[in-house]
């Protein structure tokens, strides 16, 4: 440890030579909170803000991820984040819907008409909408990932109509709306840790589940299940968050820096996701998942109807934020 003599001396140096000294939030390693295996799309998104923070602050911010879902399940992470326990995350909009109303829009099914119109909205004004939503329940946006298009799996038969889900069991995240959506289609929605749902699909306590191609061939679903449905109910993006807290003890220069660094690490991100997606796709057609493909989705959406007014008279409040979104996209 330093003697008071040696911290004044160095002190006065960084004084001399014009150089901040460190808050006491940037006396220590952030703590980032990821559920994926350290190649995936999103693990290598935040290696590139840890590094460009880094890089800017020379030295003086640094954050290491914790990948694998070693510092917790996703409901746990996220409440642990907002605490300030862990100091950043990215978690998907999914869960955050249930403590954000604002973030719970994009969990709408059929939202977005595309991975680009999700891009696009969330790149814009409307996203700062749903970031000021997050950052009233302290967590920060720095940057928004994509986690592509989400479809159904199963092992029993293609889910190409509605009636397809009947009584059948799906796995879904935590989230009421996505529990409305399955019950809409006739389904049985059973919410469940998704380090669970490999070896419930084995074992047959679910039926299936819905994820995009990419978590469906890194979680090895794809060993357990026959059949991959292109209904895309699902665009979801996610978030790159920082505890608020954290956030706030930052200079505006630091601030800055990390959400450059956000920015950049999601152009970086939503590239390799692209060319994961694909990869992830010849991987389980190759291994014999029958890929089917929805020629017209209409049923689906008009089967989502109840869900909608459901969820609008729920949170009245955000019903203007989903308008603007599905305007946006006309």
């Amino acid at each position: 440890m330093r003697s008071l003599g040696q911290w004044m001396s160095g002190a006065v140096f960084a004084l001399a030579v014009g150089a901040a000294l460190p808050a006491v939030a940037d006396a220590r390693e952030w703590r980032g909170w990821n559920i994926h295996p350290a190649d995936y799309p999103v693990s290598i998104g935040m290696e590139e803000f840890a590094r460009l923070i880094e890089q800017g602050s020379n030295g003086r911010l640094t954050a290491k991820v914790y990948h694998g879902g070693v510092l917790g399940d996703q409901p746990d992470a996220i409440e642990q984040v907002r605490l300030g326990a862990i100091d950043w995350a990215v978690f998907n909009l999914g869960p955050l819907g249930q403590i954000s109303p604002e973030a719970n829009v994009v969990s709408l099914p059929f939202i977005f008409k595309s991975v680009d119109a999700m891009h696009e909205v969330m790149d814009g004004p409307l996203g700062d909408e749903i970031a000021a939503g997050l950052a009233g329940k302290d967590l920060v946006a720095l940057g928004w990932y994509d986690s592509g298009a989400r479809s159904f799996y199963d092992t029993k038969h293609p889910i190409q109509t509605p009636d397809d889900v009947k009584g059948l069991k799906f796995r879904v995240m935590n989230n009421d709306l996505f529990v409305g959506m399955v019950d809409a289609m006739g389904g049985n929605a059973t919410p469940m840790p998704y380090g669970e749902v490999y070896q419930a699909l084995k074992t047959g306590v679910i039926d299936g589940a819905e994820n995009n191609y990419p978590s469906f061939e890194s979680s090895g679903h794809y060993e357990a299940v026959k059949y991959y449905s292109n209904t895309e109910h699902l665009i979801l993006p996610e978030c790159l968050c920082i505890n608020r807290t954290l956030w706030e003890s930052l200079s505006p220069d630091d601030q800055a820096l990390l959400k450059q660094a956000g920015r950049q690490s999601a152009e970086l991100q939503r590239k390799l996701w692209a060319e994961r997606e694909k990869k992830s796709k010849e991987k389980v057609v190759a291994a014999g998942v029958v890929i089917n493909e929805i020629g017209d989705k209409a049923p689906f959406q008009a089967a989502m109807e109840p869900v909608y007014v459901e969820f609008f008279k729920k949170y009245p409040q955000v019903e203007p934020l989903v308008r603007k979104i599905q305007a946006a996209q006309q």
